[in-house]
């Protein structure tokens, strides 16, 4: 395979000529990656990273999946503009049942070794955490983007934010790091289980299709390069999109399940039930919205109490799934057809 297909779409690879010494070796490595437990799902972008783990288990190295049940108490900053709510010891432990099958859609479980970080970080004395906090400056962790950005607006930081780099670095020796680029979602944002522009791993297949179908033409190039590692083929960007639906499906659930899915996307979304030109509607603002106040203003639906009841009859599809839930996260609705009733239909536009 080589280094090459290890290093994969890596952001970075370092320090310099680091994993070449390493491979050096010859023998097994242990390619570690740690993953906070603060929602039940994995998604399709953190599943980024597990398919360079992948490709080291496929060359013989060993997996360690670490997964943060320690970490997610304090929550990881990066790209957050407010500090993370703070999880019950209760909901990282269900969540951490959870990530192990998920993981295994992508990794290959004889190779792969599963820790918790709560092994060591939970023994580290009040001393040891002073000493560890000696070995970095303020000025050095205010450097981070996210630090920086909210830092200059005067938002809030607080002092376990600041130590959780710290003890994400905590170890032996000095490692290898290899990055991965963060995957964007048809909202324009960062894919995210909190945010819920996601996709998670062990989803519904019709699910995974028809949000892998929201995903904007421009962005295609990278869901290809990133979650298929292919280039985008030429020709309709459509073909395309139902291509990489079908991967992601198939991945998961397995063949059938995915040309199950396609035939579900194209029954209810593409065929008969929905109209070839769908008007495009503008999201208000607002986050979640409220989604009979939707129908009312952009569907037509004479007012709120017809738009509730309709949507307790079953009424009212998102791509073509039946919706329930009287709020909606903003995310969710992007780039979606909305569906009321067999005739009104509305495409809202990515914000």
């Amino acid at each position: 395979m080589g280094l090459p297909e290890l290093t994969r779409n890596a952001v970075h690879v370092l320090p310099e000529g680091g994993l070449e010494e390493k491979l050096k070796l010859d023998r097994p490595l242990r390619v570690k990656l740690g993953i906070d437990v603060t929602s039940p799902d994995i998604h399709i972008g953190r599943g980024i990273p597990l398919q360079r783990m992948r490709a080291f288990q496929d060359e013989g190295h060993t997996g360690v999946l670490i997964v943060g049940d320690y970490t997610t108490r304090i929550g990881d900053p990066s790209g957050r503009s407010a500090e993370r709510p703070v999880l019950s010891d209760e909901e990282i432990e269900q969540n951490a049942k959870t990530y192990l099958d998920q993981a295994m859609v992508i990794l290959d479980p004889e190779r792969t070794e599963v820790r918790y970080n709560g092994e060591w970080l939970s023994k580290l004395s009040y001393a040891e955490v002073v000493r560890l906090a000696r070995t970095i400056t303020v000025a050095r962790m205010l450097e981070r983007d996210d630090f920086a950005k909210r830092y200059t607006t005067g938002e809030p930081i607080s002092v376990s934010e600041l130590l959780y780099p710290l003890m994400e670095a905590y170890g032996l020796e000095p490692q290898v790091a290899l990055t991965t680029p963060l995957l964007v979602s048809w909202d324009g944002e960062k894919m995210s289980s909190s945010v819920g522009n996601n996709i998670p791993l062990t989803a519904p297949p019709e699910e995974m299709f028809g949000r892998t179908m929201r995903v904007p033409d421009e962005l295609l190039p990278e869901w290809y390069g990133l979650v298929w590692e292919r280039e985008l083929p030429e020709g309709d960007p459509m073909h395309a999109k139902l291509e990489l639906a079908r991967f992601i499906v198939s991945r998961s659930w397995g063949e059938e399940a995915a040309r199950e899915a396609e035939d579900h996307f194209t029954r209810v979304v593409r065929e008969g039930q929905a109209p070839e030109e769908i008007p495009e509607a503008p999201l208000p603002d607002g986050d979640p919205l409220h989604l009979p106040a939707l129908l009312v203003d952009q569907l037509g639906l004479g007012s709120t109490s017809e738009a509730r009841r309709l949507i307790s009859q079953g009424g009212v599809r998102l791509d073509g799934e039946v919706v329930t839930d009287l709020d909606l996260p903003r995310s969710r609705l992007a780039g979606a057809v909305l569906q009321a009733g067999k005739r009104r239909f509305a495409r809202f536009q990515p914000a």
